[in-house]
């Protein structure tokens, strides 16, 4: 075990104890007001996309922006409007914006952001992938810490999915405000219902190491595929808080820290037998914080919502998904219409990720929940251009750009 930063290492004596801290921590409640965006792509070499990456392409890439997973002696610094650049094992590039109360001031300085980003990996001949799979290489893993070598190890011992997941896929995750105590079941349901047609809608990762999956989203399929203990959603409940901390509980350890390494991997028992002496010593709340960053539903809560489901996007159309959810939720009424027309296709993830838009169900519920988010758009401050951007490319994702489905929703 090791105590994370500088709190104390508390000893958890009971389940009860550990229940009433994550249902403490994870749902931070309040008037839904902020949003921020951790965006994720695949990093290739321009001119030969399916060349292998090396860790030292990207630290000379980055520079001072280099995570310390990269350059453990560096002292990594922000791009200059904010966002932190983090690199996931296979070398896939994320940035992770700050909170924001503004969508348009959201869009202006992750935009700005990504701008500067691709144009100084561009000088090292890299550039940002479309994609939420990479559709050329097979997974390769170039980033090596005593985290991601405990994530090798017991995801290795189920299959294929883990290696794909941790070294071949991004995605776009948006993190949203839960809400008040009030609002905070609805948000909760709304943002579930709404991930299979959100998912289908926004797919982009149907080829793999060169070749066509068969899937709509290869990236959920590896999700689904890990270790359902840990990725299944956790689903809705009277109580989201207290149904988190019985899923967090009930998935199995991931690994063992120790000081100085290696973290032991997969010892085979929940968190929660881990507390009822399943492992020795006793957990402590530092272990316990630690169990949650390992735990990967489609939504995830951190005293906000995080959604994770959908995939990575073009650098220069990576604002489409996030405006639709935001505009979806701006208002109790809009969350309310969204996940009763995201209702009849709740729980179909596979389906969604398997056959995307081309299911009738999910098509069905795609379009009516796209149609809502347009007519949503003016509430949430958006200027005109970039609302009808928004409109023009959701129209374009359902009909092949075809329709001119929300062109007139200004």
């Amino acid at each position: 075990m090791v105590a994370v930063g500088t709190r104390p290492a508390r000893l958890l004596r009971s389940v009860d104890e550990a229940l009433e801290h994550v249902h403490a921590i994870c749902f931070k409640t309040g008037p839904p007001a902020r949003l921020g965006v951790e965006l994720e792509w695949t990093v290739h070499h321009h001119h030969d996309l399916r060349r292998p990456l090396h860790a030292r392409d990207l630290r000379a890439a980055l520079g001072h922006h280099a995570p310390h997973s990269l350059d453990p002696g560096g002292t990594p610094r922000p791009l200059p409007h904010g966002g932190v650049v983090t690199v996931e094992p296979g070398g896939q590039i994320e940035i992770s914006t700050r909170a924001h109360t503004s969508l348009t001031a959201l869009h202006r300085s992750t935009t700005a952001d990504i701008d500067y980003l691709a144009a100084r990996i561009a000088r090292h001949g890299l550039t940002l992938g479309p994609h939420g799979i990479d559709p050329y290489r097979p997974p390769r893993r170039i980033l090596h810490t005593f985290r991601y070598d405990a994530m090798a190890a017991a995801f290795a011992r189920r299959g294929a999915s883990g290696g794909i997941m941790m070294c071949a896929t991004a995605a776009t995750q948006v993190c949203l405000d839960a809400g008040t105590p009030a609002q905070l079941r609805a948000r909760w349901e709304a943002v579930h219902a709404l991930g299979p047609p959100l998912l289908a809608l926004f797919a982009t990762s149907g080829h793999h190491a060169g070749r066509d999956t068969g899937w709509a989203s290869a990236r959920m399929r590896a999700w689904l595929t890990l270790d359902p203990a840990r990725t299944r959603p956790v689903g809705v409940a009277p109580d989201p808080a207290l149904a988190w901390a019985r899923y967090a509980l009930a998935a199995p350890v991931l690994c063992v820290r120790t000081p100085h390494g290696p973290w032991r991997p997969d010892p085979g028992v929940s968190f929660a037998e881990w507390i009822n002496g399943g492992l020795s010593p006793a957990p402590t709340v530092d272990d316990l914080d630690y169990h949650l960053s390992t735990l990967f539903p489609p939504v995830r809560p951190r005293g906000y919502l995080e959604v994770r489901y959908l995939d990575a996007q073009p650098p220069d159309r990576w604002f489409a998904p996030v405006a639709v959810l935001a505009a979806l939720l701006a208002d109790d009424a809009t969350t309310g219409a969204a996940r009763d027309l995201a209702a009849p296709v709740a729980g179909a993830w596979e389906t969604a990720a398997r056959r995307g838009l081309a299911d009738p169900g999910v098509r069905g519920a795609a379009t009516a929940i796209a149609d809502l988010a347009c007519r949503a758009l003016d509430r949430t401050g958006l200027p005109r251009g970039l609302r009808e951007a928004v409109a023009d490319d959701v129209s374009r994702r359902l009909a092949g750009g075809g329709s001119d489905r929300c062109r007139h929703r200004r």
